[in-house]
């Protein structure tokens, strides 16, 4: 016995095929589909979570050290030592903070909250070495008064020099189930 030429089950199937690659192809952009290229306030205001984030663990952890300290009563050298390694693994842990979440999802926490992601401009992540570029690039764009970052204010694809540098792209990346608040 064969199906009519629309079969509604036909049609439920491929609706759950298109679902499933959807899902599975979430991560690469392709020509059909046109990315959103996000600008410098929403970036902003991600990298403003991130750096709460940061500091918060960072403030947790050196609480905890200085505590431990208070009650073990260290000479001024000990205290000198103890200062230089939090200074050294405050910068390893910012730098690592970012280079692992570029790396891996494309989106740090404060990317996921405000529904971006970064990228390269055939949407894969990006590889460590280029994440730690954009890391890099990223510090020396906001050296000259964040100049660095008003490229994004007038590029096409809104990529600061950090960007360029790395041959990244920021681009929204909404969540499935939640609409994009704008």
């Amino acid at each position: 016995m064969s199906r009519p030429a629309h079969d509604p089950r036909d049609l439920v199937a491929a609706r759950q095929a298109d679902a499933v690659n959807a899902r599975v192809h979430a991560g690469t952009l392709t020509k059909s589909t046109a990315p959103v290229y996000e600008g410098l306030i929403t970036r902003g205001i991600a990298f403003a979570i991130d750096s709460a984030l940061i500091n918060l663990v960072a403030l947790i952890v050196s609480v905890s050290v200085g505590l431990a300290l208070s009650v073990l009563d260290p000479s001024a050298n000990v205290e000198t030592v103890a200062l230089a390694v939090g200074g050294v693994a405050y910068v390893v842990w910012s730098v690592g903070y970012f280079v692992t979440f570029w790396s891996t999802t494309g989106q740090t926490p404060g990317d996921r909250l405000l529904q971006i992601r970064v990228c390269r401009a055939d949407g894969d992540v990006l590889r460590p070495r280029k994440s730690l570029l954009r890391f890099g690039a990223m510090m020396l764009c906001a050296l000259p008064l964040f100049a660095g970052f008003l490229p994004i204010l007038v590029d096409n694809r809104r990529r600061g020099l950090h960007d360029r540098v790395a041959g990244s792209v920021v681009v929204s990346a909404p969540v499935e189930g939640r609409t994009r608040r704008t």
